[in-house]
C-alpha cells in the first residue's frame, strides 16, 4: 500500500496515496471526507500510553494514571496502562471520535510501556492486555488497529492488530521481526528517518514493506521507497 503520514505544517491532501495517516485531534471530519471520496483510507493517530497535556480531553484522565514525564517529549507523561477500568472510558471516547469523524483505521502510539521508565512496574503481561484490550474496543467499532512498535510482542499481538508501523527498524537492525506481519498477509508500513533512502530502500522493498524516508516532525515532506 502506498501511504502517506503527516502530524505537522499544513497536510498535502494532493498525494496519490492508498492510505493517509493523520493526527485525530487536528483532522476535521470534512476534511477525511474530501479523502475518503477519492477512495483513501484515513487511518488516525492517538496516543494511547501516554497523557498529552495539550489535548482537548486532558482533563478526562484520573490522576492516579499519570506516571512520569516522558523523556525528550515536553507535555507528555506516561500512564499506568494496568489501571484499564479508568482508562477506558478516555480511550473509549477517542475511539468513537474516530468513528464520528469517519477514520477507517487507528494508529494508537505508546504501546510498549512496559519497556521504559514509566513510573510504574509495569510487565509484559500488563501491556499485552492493554494492547488486546485497545484492539477488541477499535474492532467492536468497524475501525482497523495497528501495532505501533512494540516488537517483542509481536507474536502474541499478531492475531489481534491487522498492521503494523514502525520506526527506524532499518537503523536498529530490528526489521526480521516485522516480518510475521508480511507473513500473515497484513501491512507493515516503516518509518526512517537518519538513513537515506538508497540505505534501506531496496531492502524495504525485498521485504515487501511500506517504507518511507520522513523528517522527525512528521510534515509534508516524504520519499517513499515504492
Amino acid at each position: 500500500m502506498t501511504w502517506h503520514i503527516q502530524y505537522s505544517g499544513g497536510v498535502d491532501y494532493s498525494l496519490d496515496v492508498d492510505m493517509y495517516n493523520l493526527d485525530l485531534f487536528d483532522i476535521g471530519a470534512d476534511k477525511i471526507q474530501m479523502i475518503k471520496d477519492r477512495g483513501v483510507l484515513v487511518v488516525c493517530y492517538f496516543s494511547a500510553g501516554s497523557y498529552e497535556d495539550w489535548r482537548p480531553d486532558a482533563g478526562d484522565f484520573p490522576i492516579e494514571t499519570l506516571g512520569k514525564p516522558m523523556h525528550e517529549w515536553e507535555g507528555e507523561t506516561w500512564l499506568d496502562i494496568r489501571i484499564i477500568e479508568s482508562l477506558r472510558p478516555v480511550i473509549e471516547k477517542r475511539l468513537d471520535l474516530a468513528v464520528n469523524k469517519g477514520c477507517d483505521g487507528v494508529d494508537p502510539d505508546n504501546v510498549n510501556g512496559y519497556e521504559s521508565d514509566t513510573g510504574f512496574p509495569l510487565t509484559y503481561e500488563d501491556q499485552i492486555e492493554f494492547n488486546i484490550f485497545l484492539a477488541d474496543a477499535a474492532h467492536e467499532r468497524g475501525l482497523t488497529i495497528g501495532l505501533k512498535n512494540d516488537l517483542d510482542q509481536i507474536e502474541d499481538l499478531l492475531p489481534y492488530f491487522d498492521w503494523i508501523i514502525n520506526e527506524e527498524c532499518f537503523s536498529y537492525d530490528e526489521c526480521e521481526l516485522l516480518l510475521p506481519f508480511v507473513e500473515s498477509g497484513k501491512p507493515v508500513f516503516v518509518i526512517e528517518y537518519d538513513l537515506s533512502p538508497r540505505m534501506f530502500c531496496e531492502a524495504a522493498n525485498r521485504m515487501n514493506f511500506n517504507a518511507l524516508h520522513k523528517n522527525r516532525d512528521l510534515d509534508a515532506y516524504q520519499t517513499a521507497c515504492r
